[in-house]
């Protein structure tokens, strides 16, 4: 009988993956066939394309840690699962460098930043609200090893926040922060995680033989990618058009309903994750998404510009204005905060509530000069949250020099989660 349940089992599982292949089909069918749906209607076509890609790529996702290491795994989720906001980037840019008018606009540091601060301000404390809802415990405590990516974002944030003082993205910004992302890539490649026990599709996927397991886990990530990035555009252009009809600015369209769309994937990823009682691990992709945006999505940006005719001189690049340098530095700031909460390694329920109130009351502020003070009071915050906490940091320091000293043996506190189950 338990043969016949797990056969049946296993059949749901494979069922369950095809439907979310459907779902995502039509994002990559009506992008190669350039076909423009009712803005409406392309919402919630390309939106349920994205949905579907974000489940297959979490049961792909988890199913390598069989083979790679968990810190590879997280990395490779976040890159795939942040691909729209760099094709959204990637053409804003583009567009700014082939057209005067349309650099003015400042679209690309728009949606950079508004991007930013969604993840930290809407993604971080929605998997901190889904772990409270799932576990009832209000603190969330993540690896001892994510003290490398809070490093790695602690000085991308710094930097991000020096670039305010000037008035353009440029190649030494590129050099500077691709570097950054690509050391952060092989320290993190040092990783071990835990023995994860596979339920649902994953499972099924992990009971493959080895050879057939390694090359659905490929597949499914490759397919997942390829829909995210055909319907992230799209799905982006489809809400801008439905604002617009509103009479709503396009630059703050740009700035926070495009990266909503393009957020969303890597959000259900790691929502996800959370739901499925791994809390730490989604909380932790999310860092290292965080990472991959204020490095190599920002650095990118004067390629893309240079590219399209912009020009590559070390000193000039992509421009930005007052209101965008104010911008910017906002959100170097609000990262070096988020940095101060996990500096501890464990988000508290009234720092999750602050992150997100902060956020939000952000949304208000349009006075100018007035995102500077709102910035500095960010600052101000992160100093105060490090000296409450500073007996803690050594712990979390320590855990990242051993990740780069390559004695990264797996450890997460025993308050971080419950088991599952």
């Amino acid at each position: 009988m338990s043969a016949v349940t797990n056969g049946r089992g296993s059949l749901k599982n494979w069922a369950v993956m095809a439907l979310m292949a459907a779902l995502g089909a039509p994002g990559i069918i009506l992008r190669v066939g350039g076909v423009h749906p009712h803005p409406t209607i392309g919402a919630i076509v390309f939106g349920l394309a994205i949905l579907a890609a974000a489940f297959l790529l979490s049961w792909a996702a988890e199913t390598a840690e069989m083979d790679i290491p968990q810190g590879v795994a997280i990395a490779a989720i976040a890159f795939i699962a942040v691909l729209p906001e760099y094709a959204v980037g990637f053409v804003l840019a583009w567009r700014a460098g082939s057209d005067p008018t349309e650099a003015a606009k400042g679209l690309a540091i728009a949606n950079m930043t508004g991007g930013n601060r969604l993840l930290i301000g809407v993604g971080w404390t929605t998997v901190f609200a889904l772990f409270v809802y799932r576990s009832r415990i209000r603190q969330l405590v993540v690896d001892r090893h994510r003290g490398l990516e809070l490093a790695f974002l602690l000085v991308a944030s710094a930097y991000v926040m020096m670039i305010a003082v000037r008035h353009s993205l440029t190649l030494i910004d590129t050099m500077v922060l691709v570097s950054l992302f690509f050391c952060y890539l092989y320290f993190s490649s040092k990783i071990e995680g835990e023995e994860v026990e596979l339920v649902g599709p994953a499972k099924a996927m992990g009971s493959l033989p080895t050879t057939r397991r390694r090359g659905a886990v490929i597949l499914t990530l490759i397919y997942s990618a390829a829909v995210i990035f055909s319907a992230a555009e799209p799905f982006a252009d489809s809400l801008v058009e439905t604002g617009q009809r509103f009479g709503v600015s396009e630059f703050l369209l740009i700035q926070w309903l495009a990266p909503l769309a393009s957020e969303s994937p890597e959000v259900l990823v790691a929502g996800l994750l959370a739901w499925r009682g791994r809390a730490a691990v989604g909380m932790s992709a999310l860092i290292s998404s965080e990472v991959n945006q204020m490095t190599l999505l920002i650095g990118t940006l004067p390629l893309a510009f240079g590219l399209a005719g912009g020009g590559f001189a070390l000193t000039g690049g992509l421009p930005f204005d007052m209101r965008q340098r104010e911008e910017i530095f906002l959100t170097g700031a609000q990262s070096m905060f988020a940095v101060a909460v996990f500096a501890n390694l464990k988000m508290r329920q009234s720092e999750a509530v602050a992150l997100f109130l902060l956020f939000a009351a952000s949304l208000f502020i349009t006075g100018e000069n007035l995102r500077l003070w709102y910035g500095g009071f960010y600052l101000t915050l992160c100093a105060t949250l490090l000296v409450i906490n500073r007996r803690e940091l050594p712990q979390t320091l320590r855990g990242a020099w051993h990740v780069v000293r390559g004695r990264a043996d797996h450890h997460v506190a025993a308050e971080a989660e419950p088991e599952p189950g």
